[in-house]
């Protein structure tokens, strides 16, 4: 009898913050979870909107990121259950914007998730996404050293793709010292619009730089995308019609197919 393949851990990351990180998070697992796949949503960012988007109350009291870093609680016990079937969150706990100083002194400080999901079963989850704070502290380096493979999200913006470079060595000294399987899964165009020009332009230049690795889904501009989080909802669920649910669809599916989920 086989073993039960271990999760795959992709972390959205992206140091400079308004680019859809969180965003393509929430509507990216939520999709894949749609889809059949045990996904866990580790929200490791201070500001904690990948909670609230799945409408975790973070005013209670509970176990989340802070906890698993830097208490000995077991990861089981940070795990919350969803309202969408197949997705579970580690929130972010309101304590977590102290996390990266407390780190500092912390012994193996840039492994302390990454311990913490290797005490999961393996067959609990097929797919662990991680939404990394928009910087490059041991925050980030924690979510790095935990991941297979990091997914970037490219606003469709000016001066966008000169924020990537610093990520990208960030990301190789990462692979070179604390994670030598962490791969670069791809690039995600996001606030994707047709009508203008500079779009096409950002789009181009990317997929001159990486190649394949720029998804072929881009993620739109839309208004339901921006609606859904203040209702606790992925934009599948809030309107699974909208141009944006469809978008963060046919990217979980193009995800499944890329690294071979099924």
């Amino acid at each position: 009898m086989s073993n039960p393949p271990h999760p795959l851990v992709i972390a959205i990351a992206n140091q400079k913050g308004g680019v859809g990180k969180t965003t393509t998070a929430i509507n990216l697992a939520a999709a894949l979870a749609a889809r059949g796949l045990a996904t866990l949503l580790i929200d490791l960012d201070p500001q904690g909107n990948a909670s609230t988007g799945l409408g975790f109350d973070r005013s209670q009291s509970f176990v989340g990121t802070y906890e698993l870093l830097l208490g000995d609680r077991a990861p089981h016990e940070a795990i919350h259950l969803t309202a969408i079937e197949n997705l579970s969150l580690i929130p972010a706990d309101t304590d977590l914007v102290g996390a990266e100083i407390e780190l500092v002194e912390a012994e193996d400080r840039a492994h302390r998730l990454a311990k913490s999901l290797a005490e999961l079963p393996a067959d609990r989850f097929r797919i662990v996404v991680i939404d990394c704070p928009p910087s490059l502290g041991l925050l980030n380096l924690n979510g790095l050293s935990a991941a297979d493979a990091v997914l970037i999200p490219l606003q469709c913006e000016f001066f966008a793709l000169e924020g990537i470079s610093q990520l990208m060595r960030t990301i190789d000294r990462v692979k070179g010292g604390l994670n030598p399987r962490l791969k670069l899964a791809g690039i995600v165009l996001t606030m994707y619009d047709r009508r203008n020009n500079l779009t096409d332009l950002v789009a181009d230049d990317a997929r001159s730089f990486f190649g394949d690795k720029v998804y072929a889904t881009p993620i739109p501009r839309n208004i339901r995308i921006s609606e859904a989080p203040s209702h606790g909802k992925p934009v599948t669920t809030y309107d699974p019609r909208s141009a944006g649910a469809l978008a963060y669809n046919q990217l979980a599916e193009e995800l499944i197919r890329r690294e071979n989920l099924k």
